[in-house]
């Protein structure tokens, strides 16, 4: 079973993806105690390290559960992305890629990279990762895997077409060490947007995954709902948006009589509701009282919905308060794709005959 060391692990999304594969999952460290305590009630993989990552001993960490650097073949990791976000493209004020403060999370990864030099290594970020504003970010990835003799394969997913119920839009690279094999060869997308491809011949690929098809069956009534009214001081507005719209539909652009709102003033997710014959937008990391997207009742989404969207399995347990868990599992990339991937990973190259 190949070894798997997982940095910034968070919830465990990748970590879980890996897992299913096939993988054994040896190490896993955040700097997060909700998370790091969520990975060890699931009992995600052998050993978990709650640090900062600047002051991980990969080599006192391996020793304590019997394994050296040479053991593992697989890294994995996605580093903090708020500097790589679409939000930062448009707010100049706020430092970007390489000049934020939190830079240190992607050369953490890169020591990670140089100090264990993994046969294969997966790499996860926003996809504001290859915009133009932060190609200084990019270009280090590019140059540290040529340093370390990496044959690069990577692509902007939506998750939506590997059949995660979540247009959720993500950079994924793998690299293989050139004296290990040949260049990863990324999967096909198994879904397509029947919107776009109404009538075409799609092959074997399925329509997108629906939020009815996701959560539906958890559609039902809590006597806690009339607690959950989202929307805050917007809230009567929230209940006016149609499924699958958000602020915009209050504006002069959209034929709203009287405009609330200008076209384009708010951040997207403003008043965004779900649409049960839709997948769900992107599940932010940080809970919001007025960002949505929320669920088509009005009302927030609960923790179990959220997982659900996210690919995690039902009976995954998350620490920590309403808070912490919802961070956890907006934080994580889709179970599901990150399964994809390391299956792919696996039948490419850790398959036995």
């Amino acid at each position: 079973m190949p070894n798997v060391l997982s940095i910034f692990s968070g919830g465990g999304g990748i970590d879980c993806g890996f897992k299913k594969a096939g993988f054994e999952i040896c190490f896993s460290t955040d700097f997060w105690q909700p998370a790091c305590d969520t990975l060890k009630k699931n009992k995600v993989g052998k050993l978990v390290v709650c640090d900062d990552i600047r002051n991980i001993d990969y080599d006192a960490s391996l020793a304590s559960i019997g394994m050296t650097k040479n053991d593992i073949d697989v890294l994995v990791g996605g580093p903090p992305c708020p500097a790589y976000s679409k939000s930062r493209f448009y707010r100049t004020e706020k430092k970007r890629a390489l000049e934020d403060e939190n830079s240190f999370t992607l050369y953490e990864y890169f020591r990670a990279l140089d100090e264990i030099r993994p046969k294969v290594f997966f790499f996860e970020n926003v996809f504001g990762f290859v915009y133009k504003p932060h190609k200084a970010a990019f270009d280090l990835l590019l140059s540290k895997a040529e340093e370390y003799n990496y044959e690069l394969t990577y692509k902007v997913v939506n998750t939506a077409d590997y059949g995660v119920p979540q247009t959720r839009e993500r950079f994924i690279c793998v690299g293989v060490r050139r004296d290990f094999a040949g260049k990863f060869v990324f999967p096909e997308a198994t879904h397509y947007n029947p919107d776009k491809f109404d009538g075409e011949d799609c092959g074997n690929k399925k329509t997108w995954v629906t939020c009815s098809e996701a959560i539906g069956d958890l559609d039902y009534d809590l006597p806690e709902d009339k607690d959950m009214q989202a929307g805050s001081k917007h809230k009567d507005l929230l209940k006016l948006v149609p499924p699958g719209d958000n602020y915009l539909y209050f504006t002069a652009e959209r034929g709203y009589p009287n405009p609330i709102f200008k076209w384009r003033s708010r951040y997207w997710s403003f008043l965004l509701k779900l649409s049960p014959e839709r997948p769900s937008w992107t599940i932010q990391a940080s809970f919001s009282n007025n960002m949505g997207p929320f669920h088509w009742k009005n009302r927030f989404l609960r923790i179990n919905e959220i997982k659900r969207i996210q690919t995690f399995d039902d009976d995954y347990e998350l620490c920590g308060d309403f808070r912490d868990q919802w961070r956890q599992v907006g934080n994580a990339v889709p179970v599901k794709m990150a399964n994809i991937v390391a299956t792919e990973i696996m039948n490419q190259y850790f398959k036995e005959d």
